[in-house]
């Protein structure tokens, strides 16, 4: 039995209901556009029209835009990522009318004023600069670029100081028409309603929408060459990134590679990468896996900082982690370890509802289905250390990754 409902407008605009007692309501709108969506050039678009939306429509000036959730206590956000594009707000039950009265309003009747625009420019450019002064952040986009070669997702979702400049307000009709399909928008609520009077509301809002059905041509990455490369910053610690590509969301071997990244540098203070590099050798402060589908490949990264001088040792000691886990099997108790750990972090991170409600608007825009916490549950369940060493020895392959270092000048 599925714990959420789902309707869909004439238009194509998907309603996601999951229902709960709390007297807070999350909610999200989620299209299917993001930064590998831009033409050559015009980088940083998606994330600029982002910031426009909080900027004048039809109807409403800045200071009205923002103060519509604020004033009565809720909190409105939103962000970009290489393939969709998120608006979301937490708030009091009673307010949700609100907030799909102001979706809709800055979704589908955003101006994007010139004078708002050069503001706004400046506004990213700031945030730019400002992400360069973050080296452990600025390293994972440089590495992104070296790892998707001449592609857009390689890009940075920020864009470039010469991209953010030449972006104009053509340019941002002609990529939500072309990139905007109402059939891959899905609004979701995670609140306390009756799913018929949310379907209501929904359609006076959202119904007279019009449909755009037009189909992006994304292309797939091509196979890149692994390397070692090094950048020269202004920087007092050495910052690197080992890794490759990885599996796409559909892939059946993602929840395998979910559970070794977990056992290798997932969240806590056990895993391995932890235990070895921090606690045993004291050589890093932070040192972290991270695993990220895409809907046709993926990105597997291992991140450390550390003294100039224990750079070399550091990355010995990662490799010997990876060998570890491409020549041995894990045991049937380790494993079980493994899984009830990662099962037990799932199902912690299911209270933070917005993330949640998000996570479920994505995987209905995705693949039309929505997995239960049980469905997850059992496929990391299903995992074998067969499969497990299988993904290591393909993943982990030292032929396939690349490293890169931001060395201090």
């Amino acid at each position: 039995m599925t714990d959420h409902q789902i309707h869909t407008l004439s238009n194509g605009i998907r309603i996601l209901f999951k229902h709960s007692p709390s007297p807070i309501t999350h909610c999200c709108f989620v299209f299917n556009a993001g930064s590998r969506d831009e033409l050559p050039g015009k980088e940083g678009l998606a994330h600029f029209i982002e910031h426009m939306l909080f900027k004048e429509t039809e109807r409403r000036n800045t200071t009205q835009i923002l103060n519509r959730l604020e004033l009565v206590g809720a909190d409105l956000n939103a962000y970009t990522t290489k393939e969709y594009t998120c608006i979301h707000a937490s708030l009091l039950n009673q307010h949700l009318e609100r907030a799909v009265d102001l979706f809709e309003d800055i979704l589908f009747h955003s101006t994007f004023p010139e004078d708002e625009m050069e503001k706004e420019r400046g506004v990213i450019l700031d945030e730019i600069a400002s992400y360069q002064d973050q080296p452990e952040e600025a390293i994972q986009d440089d590495f992104e670029e070296y790892l998707f070669k001449d592609h857009p997702i390689g890009n940075n979702i920020l864009g470039t100081t010469e991209s953010v400049n030449a972006i104009s307000q053509q340019d941002i009709h002609q990529f939500t028409q072309t990139t905007h399909n109402t059939h891959q928008m899905v609004f979701a609520v995670y609140g306390d309603y009756k799913f018929e009077k949310l379907v209501k509301m929904c359609e006076k809002y959202f119904g007279h929408v019009a449909e755009n059905k037009v189909e992006k041509s994304r292309i797939a990455p091509q196979p890149v060459a692994s390397g070692i490369y090094a950048v020269e910053k202004p920087i007092a610690q050495t910052h690197c990134i080992i890794g490759g590509r990885a599996y796409p969301s559909a892939h059946p071997n993602k929840y395998g590679l979910l559970l070794l990244n977990n056992v290798l540098g997932g969240m806590g203070m056990s895993n391995r990468l932890n235990l070895e590099i921090r606690e045993k050798h004291g050589i890093a402060y932070t040192i972290e896996s991270n695993y990220t589908s895409l809907t046709d490949t993926g990105i597997f990264s291992i991140y450390f900082g550390t003294d100039a001088e224990k750079t070399d040792k550091a990355t010995k000691l990662v490799h010997k982690e990876l060998k570890k886990l491409r020549d041995n099997k894990l045991g049937d108790v380790l494993l079980k370890q493994a899984k009830d750990k990662f099962i037990g972090q799932i199902a912690l991170a299911e209270e933070s509802r917005m993330s949640l409600i998000i996570s479920m608007a994505k995987s209905l825009m995705d693949f039309n289905h929505i997995d239960s916490l049980e469905d997850i549950f059992a496929k990391i369940n299903a995992v074998t250390a067969s499969q497990l060493l299988e993904i290591s020895n393909e993943i982990f392959d030292q032929n396939r990754l690349i490293t890169l270092l931001f060395e201090p000048k």
